[in-house]
């Protein structure tokens, strides 16, 4: 992971502040435009679950998943299994993690690397050992680049939130620092941090569902991220912004 000054470099690369502009307003204007007669905290469930059932979608083959027309039909099949309890363990597993995401923003304020083991303890728990539960891979590089991370999510920076949320997802998803559940816990980690930096603080987005959304570029961004370099960084920024603008859309404010 970059320091704070790489993480804004990252954000001024060519296309990407008026992509990261564009999102941001997405945002603004959804939360701006809420109904006041529904209750945040049914919203924020439903946000929450949906996020859940998008992210688990994401760790089946696609020939595994509800039938559908188009990836928000799937989407929300696969919410009302998760309603029903006959969504398959991913899901499962991720409905678990993002029913306790927002206990940890105070935590991933104060102690990151906390939180990236209590995100893995939800997202694991009943599926690995106990003793593996939220204990990354003993390695020693890897465990300077969990500090790393963890260093910069406290650090100033100029970067925009929604790039400096996005980037920890992708350094979270190619660390795969716990060897179980990386991929939700990356997920899990950006919608947390769109919270806990104000983008979104009452959780209203699916950022989850934008990724599902647009799959195909989700998985070859991610893979251009790990490839490193600035055109990586570039594309996954450049994604990222679109899943925002497309979390936007499923949300249950719409």
């Amino acid at each position: 992971m970059p320091d704070a000054d790489e993480l804004a470099t990252w954000s001024s690369l060519e296309g990407v502040p008026s992509a990261l502009a564009a999102a941001r307003d997405a945002v603004d204007a959804l939360l701006r435009d809420r109904d006041p007669r529904r209750t945040t905290a049914e919203l924020a469930a439903e946000s929450l679950l949906r996020g859940a059932a998008a992210s688990g979608l994401l760790e089946v083959p696609e020939a595994d998943r509800p039938a559908g027309p188009t990836p928000s039909s799937v989407l929300e099949t696969a919410t009302e299994q998760l309603r029903d309890g006959t969504a398959p363990p991913s899901a499962l597993a991720a409905a678990r993690l993002n029913a306790g995401l927002l206990a940890l923003v105070p935590v991933v304020r104060r102690s990151p690397l906390q939180a990236f083991a209590r995100l893995h303890v939800l997202a694991a728990s009943g599926t690995i050992s106990d003793d593996r539960l939220g204990r990354p891979r003993p390695e020693p590089e890897l465990a300077k680049q969990l500090q790393r991370l963890a260093g910069t999510l406290v650090a100033p920076t100029r970067a925009p939130a929604i790039a400096v949320a996005g980037l920890a997802h992708a350094e979270m998803a190619t660390l795969a620092p716990f060897a179980s559940g990386d991929a939700l816990v990356a997920r899990a980690l950006e919608r947390l941090l769109l919270v806990t930096r104000g983008v979104d603080p009452t959780s209203m987005l699916v950022p989850e569902a934008g990724h599902l959304v647009l799959e195909q570029g989700y998985r070859s961004a991610l893979a251009a991220y790990a490839t490193g370099g600035r055109a990586g960084r570039r594309a996954w920024l450049l994604h990222v912004c679109s899943a925002v603008a497309e979390g936007v859309a499923a949300s249950p404010l719409r």
